[in-house]
């Protein structure tokens, strides 16, 4: 499956509601579901790691779905094979943030 059928999965099943919800209700959802995804690896639940990256991955469509984005389409365009920044197939970047 591509990530436009995907999307366009999430829009058949659940647009309807999340139009209704709007970009902000359906930006915190993805919020929490973010949070949750985070509460698993503190767990080390590989299950419910799996049940937390399907629940982000599906609100990310969502929210896209909500905002007329084509979440494929932007992703591919931005990530075109190399790194956006230093545009190496293997990214150089050095970051200021520390682990």
């Amino acid at each position: 499956m591509h990530i436009h059928e995907f999307q366009e999965m999430m829009r058949r099943i659940y647009f309807h509601r999340d139009s209704k919800r709007g970009a902000k209700g359906t930006y915190d959802w993805l919020k929490d579901e973010v949070n949750e995804l985070g509460d698993a690896m503190k767990e080390n639940n590989a299950k419910a790691l799996k049940d937390e990256f399907a629940d982000v991955l599906a609100w990310l469509a969502s929210l896209a779905n909500v905002l007329e984005i084509n979440l494929e389409k932007a992703t591919l365009t931005k990530y075109d094979g190399t790194c956006p920044k230093c545009q190496k197939t293997t990214c150089g970047c050095t970051f200021s943030k520390q682990p």
